[in-house]
């Protein structure tokens, strides 16, 4: 019996490693997507925009996948609390990953749209560093994942103030410029809803570390205390499609 455990046990262990690097490999492509989308912005390269897009679809079949052996996993193996615990976290940041894929995907497509309008000046540099700054998060977010690392979970989660206030500062910034001319409103909504998209992505990579924070402790931490100036209902997320 004693064996009938040690072999059900390592099982598991083999089938959560798997789970793991299908994980790992997503936050990279999700990591990739972000820094390439804020590029064909910057750049106005909508080619590479066009590159983004289309490789949205390589991450969404690795959630697929992450779901499907979670599910495997679980009936085969009847994990422990502790264990289903961590097949549940595991589910949840698959499904953050996928929506910051396609958030990403989402910025790509609307560069396409500016490529086409008079440049607002200053807009995609810094749209360019609060992506950058999402990005160093999801790195860390994951990084904490696989060290089991409360405290540097808790450090992303606090990080994400500093991408509420960029947002909030490209939000006037935004408003500046279609006040001083009404010809700038149509790129500086185009902007806006990019600069909305990346303040999302930073709430689903906290949603990442709040994961870790979880595995540790077995409770997530509480309602964080937004400081964009439009609440998260409004902001849009886009649909994910093609």
């Amino acid at each position: 019996m004693q064996d009938d455990r040690r072999h059900i046990a390592s099982a598991f262990d083999r089938d959560l490693e798997a789970i793991q690097a299908l994980i790992m490999k997503m936050g990279g492509l999700v990591e990739a997507s972000i820094t390439e989308a804020a590029k064909a912005l910057a750049t106005r390269d909508e080619e590479l925009a066009e590159e983004v897009r289309l490789n949205d679809k390589a991450i969404d079949e690795l959630e697929e996948r992450v779901n499907e052996e979670a599910a495997r996993v679980i009936a085969l193996r009847a994990p422990t609390a502790v264990d289903l615990r961590v097949i549940l976290s595991v589910m949840k940041m698959s499904s953050a990953l996928e929506r910051i894929g396609d958030l990403s995907k989402n910025m790509a497509k609307r560069t396409g749209v500016l490529v086409q309008m008079p440049q607002i000046n200053g807009s995609t540099t810094a749209l360019k560093r609060m992506a950058r700054e999402v990005e160093a998060m999801l790195k860390d977010a994951l990084d904490a994942y696989i060290q089991r690392d409360a405290e540097l979970a808790q450090d992303v989660i606090d990080r994400d103030g500093d991408v509420d206030q960029m947002y909030n500062a490209l939000f006037r910034e935004f408003l500046t410029f279609m006040m001083e001319d009404p010809r700038n409103i149509t790129a500086c909504m185009h902007l806006h809803f990019i600069a909305k998209n990346i303040e999302r992505m930073g709430d689903h990579v906290t949603a990442i570390a709040e994961q870790v924070i979880f595995l540790r402790s077995g409770e997530v931490p509480g309602d964080r205390v937004k400081h964009d100036l439009i609440t998260p209902d409004a902001g849009p997320e886009g649909s994910g499609g093609d």
